[in-house]
């Protein structure tokens, strides 16, 4: 049963898609910025352009890094704000609808960034040396795998109607 339009707005459960989406996107930022560039060390935002090999180009991956996670941050916030912006109290499978969406934006990110900075840009690799491709395409397909999970995840919440007391409520 498709959820049905209430007082002019989205159901609870089309609400939290962007939402979800959006903060799914700077969390996976920052999980890429803190796993990959700070505690694996296997590559920093600019690496493949500027290699770790001088002071200079330290500081320059430093400063991408730096904007990186500024990046994923500002999406983080905007994240939240939609989030609050979509609230409408308690519903059930809101929740388990949103830890869906945020995984898919997680895997969003996984692909964009995947796909432009590691593929068409070249600026940085997975894990650059040997089998760096193998890397790069495990990462896409760790993000397409995201997406379709929590897809599926927010599409089995069950159907999210609108809060008892606040139907026909604009």
């Amino acid at each position: 049963m498709r959820e049905q339009m209430r007082g002019g707005r989205p159901p609870v459960g089309d609400r939290l898609r962007v939402p979800g989406l959006v903060l799914g996107l700077g969390l996976g930022g920052f999980v890429d910025g803190i796993l990959l560039h700070h505690l694996l060390e296997w590559h920093h935002m600019l690496s493949s352009w500027y290699p770790m090999t001088t002071a200079h180009n330290r500081r320059i991956n430093m400063i991408g890094d730096g904007m990186f996670h500024l990046l994923s941050w500002l999406l983080t916030i905007a994240g939240i704000a939609l989030l609050f912006r979509a609230h409408q109290g308690p519903v059930p499978g809101a929740g388990r609808r949103l830890v869906g969406w945020i995984i898919s934006g997680w895997g969003l990110f996984n692909l964009i960034e995947g796909i432009v900075d590691h593929l068409l840009l070249r600026i940085h690799h997975v894990r650059p040396g040997a089998y760096q491709l193998a890397y790069d395409l495990g990462f896409l397909i760790l993000g397409a795998a995201l997406v379709l999970i929590g897809w599926a995840i927010a599409r089995t919440a069950g159907p999210a109607a609108a809060p008892a007391g606040r139907r026909g409520r604009p």
